[in-house]
C-alpha cells in the first residue's frame, strides 16, 4: 500500500538521528516485498477496522455520478462500503494486491478502474474526482506530503478528502523510546510518530470533521474529512 520516490532505502548510522535512522528502510521497492508477502493475511489484519471505514466513508454522504480515487487501496476493503452508482478509480503500489482488488471487484460486481499507480506520482489529470479517499496509506507512505499534494492536484476545488488512519497527536513529542520503536515498526508495518498537522499545514483545505476512531481511538486512530478551498486559509 505504500509507495516511495527513489525505491532505494538506506541502513547508515547517523550520530542526530540514530537507530531510528539505521532502520528506515521504507520505500518504494521494500513496501512492493512486504506488502506482496502481507496479501494472504492482510484482509484478516484489516478486517477489524471496517467500521470505522465505513463510518468515514458515510461521512463524505457520496452521490451517484461521483468520481471517487482510492489512494493506496490495497486489496479493496474501501469497495463494499462504496454505495453504487458512483465511479471508482483504485491505486497501489503492489501489484499483488492490485490482483487481489480486481478478484474482490469481480466478485462484488463493481466496476473499478484498477492501477498499479505510485501514490506520490499519480499518473492521473488535475481536477479530475470529486472524493479522494487515504484511508491507511500517509502513516505508511515514505513522504505523506507528497502523497497529500497529489490527493489535492487530482481533486477538484469543492471536492472531499476521507482520511482514516493512525496519527500522533500534534502537541506531542515522541519520547526516545517511541522514536527507536518507530524505526522498527515503519519497516515492519507502520509509521507511529507521523501528525497530520504538518501534513495539513499551508494546504488549500479546510477541516469539517476529526473524531476519534472508535476502534484503536486510544492508538491514535481518528477519521478526519477535508474540503478543498481556492486557497489555503490564514
Amino acid at each position: 500500500v505504500g509507495t516511495g520516490q527513489s525505491g532505494h532505502g538506506y541502513l547508515g548510522w547517523h550520530p542526530r538521528q540514530g537507530l531510528e535512522a539505521s532502520l528506515k528502510i521504507n520505500t518504494n521497492a521494500w513496501n512492493r516485498i512486504r506488502y506482496t508477502l502481507y496479501v494472504p493475511i492482510y484482509n484478516l489484519t484489516v478486517r477489524a477496522l471496517r467500521a470505522d471505514r465505513q463510518r468515514a466513508i458515510s461521512a463524505l454522504n457520496l452521490q451517484p455520478g461521483e468520481r471517487v480515487l482510492l489512494i493506496g487501496a490495497g486489496t479493496g476493503e474501501d469497495l463494499p462500503l462504496l454505495p453504487t452508482g458512483v465511479e471508482i478509480t483504485a491505486g497501489d503500489i503492489t501489484p499483488a494486491m492490485i490482483d487481489r482488488l480486481r478478484q474482490r471487484a469481480q466478485s462484488l460486481n463493481v466496476s473499478v478502474e484498477a492501477r498499479v499507480m505510485d501514490g506520490q506520482a499519480l499518473d492521473l489529470p488535475s481536477n479530475a474526482y470529486d472524493v479522494v479517499i487515504l484511508h491507511l496509506i500517509l502513516a505508511v507512505i515514505p513522504d505523506p506530503n507528497a502523497c497529500f499534494e497529489e490527493a489535492l492536484r487530482v481533486l477538484r476545488v469543492g471536492g472531499r478528502i476521507s482520511i482514516y488512519d493512525k496519527f500522533l497527536p500534534d502537541d506531542a513529542r515522541p519520547s526516545p523510546l517511541r522514536r527507536v520503536l518507530n524505526g522498527i515498526t515503519g519497516a515492519v508495518f507502520t509509521e507511529i510518530n507521523r501528525q497530520l498537522g504538518p501534513i495539513l499545514k499551508g494546504k488549500n483545505v479546510t477541516i469539517e470533521r476529526r473524531e476519534r476512531a472508535k476502534t484503536m481511538g486510544r492508538l491514535g486512530y481518528s477519521i478526519v474529512l477535508l474540503r478543498k478551498t481556492e486557497t489555503a486559509p490564514h
